[in-house]
């Protein structure tokens, strides 16, 4: 069994409809599904990922109206990275990111920068050879778009005390840090020391990040979480994948969601993320959720209408 990659990211947003034009508008990404929180229905989870909707590309928020700004610190991914083709892909983000008023820092084969909420994103020159994860926009290419997940970074004081349970999971080491690799992709974790200061979860904060199991698998992936000595969920159904959660013992919350069965579940691929979708113990809740919601834009279904 191999774990295949990130499956997505989970961070949190005060203002959804920001969110959106950054995410969908400036990043280029494609918003997949709009729907509610599981969780919590009254407030709003969105994804945005490649044009399918595939698991290693999706960034979800749930939005939080309101929502202070929250600090990541020890046992929070503080990072998220992103690969690229190219040299040309980043001098075109940096151009990009420089003209949308984001503050951009570029090295020699990364530029990184922040969204409007503060949740630091880095992009990297990749040479991996998973597929590219490319989403369709009128003002990014695609040799230069997003190709979905490298990793993510986090804060951790005991980094060594999450050796077992990573090893257990099959994560191998790369580099400063660990990679999940499976038969089709790839996604690195790495730590830094943290902060003196504590962090603290809110707007720009990632809430979890989830690794991607096989369907088939699924329940085995729980049972080694234990055997690490780890203390997961029971699989929680979340109509669009299956899921189960635990801290690591760095303090970061790790998911495992199933590749599937995916966003066309209730609607079609042509116009995902186009309406307000409720899994089916949620649609009872429709007019409420509808009642408590703020409409916001999707830049594709304003394009499609125009």
């Amino acid at each position: 069994m191999k774990l295949e990659g990130v499956h997505h990211v989970t961070a949190i947003t005060a203002k959804a409809q920001e969110n959106v034009d950054f995410y969908a508008g400036t990043l280029g990404l494609r918003m997949v599904k709009k729907t509610v929180n599981q969780d919590d229905p009254s407030v709003y989870h969105l994804f945005y990922a490649d044009e399918r909707g595939s698991a290693g590309s999706d960034i979800t928020f749930f939005e939080y109206p309101g929502a202070a700004p929250g600090r990541a610190g020890d046992g929070m991914v503080h990072t998220v990275g992103w690969r690229l083709a190219s040299a040309d892909a980043l001098s075109f983000w940096e151009q990009r990111l420089g003209d949308a008023g984001a503050a951009v820092e570029r090295g020699e084969a990364t530029i990184r920068f922040s969204d409007p909420e503060g949740l630091t994103h880095e992009l990297r020159i990749s040479t991996v050879e998973d597929q590219p994860l490319i989403a369709d926009h009128p003002e990014v290419p695609k040799e230069v778009a997003l190709q979905g997940f490298d990793g993510v970074r986090a804060f951790s004081s005991r980094p060594d005390a999450s050796t077992k349970l990573l090893e257990t999971l099959d994560f191998g080491r790369s580099g400063d840090g660990w990679e999940a690799r499976g038969d089709g992709r790839g996604g690195l974790y790495a730590y830094d020391d943290p902060p003196g200061e504590r962090g603290i979860p809110g707007a720009g904060t990632v809430h979890h990040v989830a690794w991607a199991s096989q369907m088939d698998e699924h329940e085995q992936w729980r049972e080694r979480v234990i055997e690490a000595g780890g203390q997961p969920t029971p699989v929680i159904d979340r109509f669009y994948f299956r899921s189960i959660y635990f801290r690591e013992p760095s303090g970061v919350l790790f998911e495992i969601a199933t590749l599937g069965p995916g966003f066309t579940a209730d609607e079609p691929l042509e116009t995902l993320g186009e309406k307000l979708s409720l899994p089916p113990d949620y649609e009872r809740l429709r007019d409420q959720i509808e009642g408590i919601v703020k409409p916001i834009r999707n830049p594709r279904a304003t394009a499609r209408q125009g």
